[in-house]
């Protein structure tokens, strides 16, 4: 046995459960109990998308500009009106750049934004489905941030290096959709297994169970993947995570469908 009572080999995972538990997570996104969070957690999402894009829309507009400015003084070669249009057609273009990147932007948001309401989330869900059961203790909102701050950074980092491999046949979406499988997985287990265990036992957990925690990353990655139902990824994947978390935990945990 290792510390916590964790058995040295860990529960033989299926399917079907992970399955279950995405259904569940997902039913429960409109439920009263979680839908104060999801309009909460959507919101901030949208406010910060569009802080950012509107802040690298005037960076990217503003070098546009002086570029033409530069180019018509430095060149002669044509009139300003010229220089100005094409300087306004570039930042047109930086706009939907923008608009496409704020696709790929999405992991590191929503595991920014999750930060945030993971507690909040994962007490609903341990009180509904786990009430035979204790309810976890609620992280310290700072390392629950700085957990969030740091993935999303991460997430920023993976953004880039797939960026130039977009060109070459989707290379460079599937770098993002594992990667973001990897990092999401990773991120939402530990804010749920922190709740009832300390942080090296979370580790090893997270370790011996690694190829389990990452197939249900996939499910993340896929539902961060749906143009708008992807705001919602924050609650839907720290939900998930809970059950992912109870199931690993070991047989003596029972789950039961909540009173609707």
């Amino acid at each position: 046995m290792t510390s916590g009572g964790l058995a040295s080999k860990p529960p033989v995972p299926y399917l079907f459960p992970m399955i279950d538990a995405a259904l569940k997570a997902f039913a429960q996104l409109f439920t009263p109990a979680l839908r104060g969070v999801l309009l909460k957690a959507v919101g901030l999402a949208i406010l910060l998308i569009v802080i950012i894009g509107i802040a690298l829309q005037r960076v990217l507009a503003s070098l546009a500009d002086s570029g033409a400015t530069w180019a018509e003084q430095t060149s002669g070669l044509a009139s300003h009106s010229a220089w100005a249009a094409l300087a306004w057609i570039l930042s047109i273009l930086a706009g939907l750049g923008i608009v496409t990147g704020a696709l790929f932007l999405m992991p590191a948001v929503s595991a920014f934004v999750g930060s945030f309401f993971v507690d909040e989330v994962a007490e609903t869900v341990e009180r509904e489905y786990y009430p035979a059961d204790p309810v976890g203790t609620a992280l310290p909102m700072l390392p629950a941030v700085l957990e969030g701050l740091k993935i999303a950074l991460l997430s920023l980092v993976v953004y880039i290096v797939a960026l130039p491999f977009l060109l070459f046949a989707g290379f460079g979406f599937l770098i993002l959709f594992f990667a973001s499988a990897y990092l999401l997985s990773r991120e939402y287990f530990e804010l749920a297994a922190m709740r009832f265990r300390p942080a090296q036992e979370v580790t090893a957990m997270r370790k011996a169970n690694v190829g389990y925690i990452f197939t249900a990353g996939l499910v993340i990655a896929a539902f961060v993947s749906i143009p708008i139902l992807n705001f919602a990824t924050p609650i839907f994947a720290m939900a998930f995570m809970v059950h992912i978390h109870k199931k690993l935990a070991g047989r003596r945990v029972t789950s039961v469908e909540p009173a609707r």
